[in-house]
């Protein structure tokens, strides 16, 4: 099968090697159209070619994103909003389940959040505040 360009130079070399009478405004006409798509076919092999080097680099870029998700997601993370007693897929043992006193959700924190001290609740945006009392044989400022 021919490409664009190999089509485009074989109308090229068939308006050359044409055997016209006279240099009559068809004729002209018609060896304008034989250089414009010569031109055109250029063209697309030349776009052909950047797609190909831009899907090259979009596989890249796909398998960097890839790893990137692979190492800041962990495959144990759960994306379900359930939070209920029947599930332990969110509010294992990193996680401590707090209800809201304004709306009563039950909202799932990790230990991260709960050293900021106060966070909004995600359902009302009520203010909630955090303070420990430390059931252990430690330091209180441990």
């Amino acid at each position: 099968m021919m490409t664009v360009t190999e089509k485009a130079a074989y109308i090229k070399g068939l308006v050359d090697m044409a055997h016209f009478e006279a240099e009559t405004d068809e004729v002209k006409l018609i060896k304008a159209m034989a250089d414009v798509i010569e031109e055109m076919a250029l063209s697309i092999a030349d776009l052909e070619d950047e797609v190909a080097m831009l899907e090259e680099l979009v596989d890249e870029i796909d398998e960097d994103l890839g790893d990137v998700e692979e190492f800041l997601l962990d495959e144990d993370d759960c994306d379900c909003d359930c939070c209920d007693d029947d599930c332990d897929c969110c509010c294992g043992d990193d996680y401590v389940e707090v209800e809201c006193p304004a709306c009563n959700e039950i909202i799932c924190l990790d230990d991260s959040i709960l050293d900021e001290e106060t966070i909004q609740c995600p359902a009302c945006g009520e203010t909630l505040e955090f303070e420990f009392d430390c059931d252990c044989d430690c330091d209180d400022e441990d």
